[in-house]
């Protein structure tokens, strides 16, 4: 179990939820609205990512290809293809704007995640107070940059998308290597949006009995069909990506939540993981209420006089079920009535002679 900001993540606890602003931004003002609206909407946390555009991508022309939404009516969409240097500097912010967004979620009341890319970045968001850092999928085999992350102690929350289990298993040793056990592992499909094909839910209950910690879903698919699968399969918490408009022509958006949407899908996972209820069938005194008005009981098929030895044949079984159960005929045959029953009357235990 991780207890961040007063709320936990693991076994027993309500699923996590983060709404993830990263990549759906477009500078301090709108990284700020996205803030509120995930609040607004009930979120845990939103996430943001932290990086230098020019320093993490070497090749300025290195091409990323990705969806866009092109018909909001139909689904229709476009692929899209442009540098990715040029979309990492779209959602650039400087350290002195990080550090108002940051106070801007302590104001707001919802806790800041985010991803790091570099050592500094680490220190960086070590300093601001950040609740949580994520390492990215591209770098689940950078262990140097996991290992100076685990060294800090706080929670490391690993992206797994395109990874082999073993990378997976590499990356975790690291972390506990530095007596860090405060760790999230993702579940999360590539693709922007992923394919059906590519999300493997099942993956799910497989890190949990593998690794023993919190397992998480990053979401990246439009809709929230696939969050609720993975509740259902016990993802402790579940990341969603958010925008204030889907039609926009960037990464990532094609497949967010927009405002409308995002308390409904709160909304959604809460009403889910209530109907999960317990591994138990326990059931209430309502649910045996119920149960009871609808089941049968043993009632007279006939006249019966007093001291009359009880047969099959002087036997019907009629609703509700609040006498003797039609699963315990057997304890009914064979003994005498005290009284006389009439015809439909219902049979009680009191009417038997022991």
């Amino acid at each position: 179990m991780i207890e961040l900001g007063g709320k936990r993540i693991g076994e027993g606890a309500h699923c996590f939820i983060t709404f993830e602003a990263g990549p759906t931004h477009d500078g301090l003002a709108s990284a700020k609205r996205l803030a509120a609206l995930a609040r607004q909407a009930g979120a845990d946390a939103i996430k943001f990512q932290v990086f230098d555009p020019f320093r993490l991508v070497a090749d300025p022309a290195l091409p990323f290809s990705y969806e866009v939404l092109a018909d909001r009516v139909t689904g229709r969409t476009e692929k899209v293809t442009e540098p990715l240097r040029d979309i990492l500097v779209r959602r650039r912010l400087e350290r002195e704007e990080w550090r108002e967004l940051k106070r801007h979620c302590d104001e707001l009341g919802i806790l800041f995640f985010a991803t790091a890319c570099f050592h500094e970045d680490v220190d960086f968001l070590l300093e601001l107070g950040c609740a949580s850092l994520k390492i990215a999928s591209a770098d689940v085999n950078h262990l140097p940059l996991i290992r100076h992350a685990a060294r800090s102690g706080a929670c490391i929350q690993i992206d797994t998308g395109a990874a082999t289990l073993g990378e997976i298993e590499t990356a975790v040793d690291a972390i506990r290597a530095e007596g860090n056990d405060r760790i999230v592992i993702h579940q999360c499909p590539s693709g922007y949006p992923a394919h059906l094909e590519s999300i493997h839910l099942r993956v799910i209950p497989t890190l949990k009995r593998m690794f023993g910690c919190p397992v998480a879903f990053s979401d990246h698919t439009p809709g929230w069909e696939m969050d609720v699968a993975a509740v259902a399969l016990g993802a402790n918490l579940v990341e969603k990506t958010i925008t204030e408009d889907r039609m926009t022509r960037s990464v990532e958006h094609v497949m967010s939540l927009e405002p409308a949407d995002m308390a409904r899908f709160v909304q959604v996972i809460r009403e889910v993981e209530t109907a999960l209820g317990e591994p138990r069938r326990v059931l209430s005194d309502i649910e045996r209420q119920r149960r009871d008005a609808i089941r049968r009981s043993l009632h007279a098929a006939h006249d019966l006089p007093a001291g009359h030895v009880l047969a099959e044949a002087d036997i019907d079984y009629r609703r509700p079920g609040f006498g003797i159960p039609p699963d315990r005929l057997g304890e009914a045959l064979g003994r005498r009535l005290r009284r006389a029953v009439a015809a439909g009357e219902r049979l009680a235990w009191g009417d038997l002679e022991a």
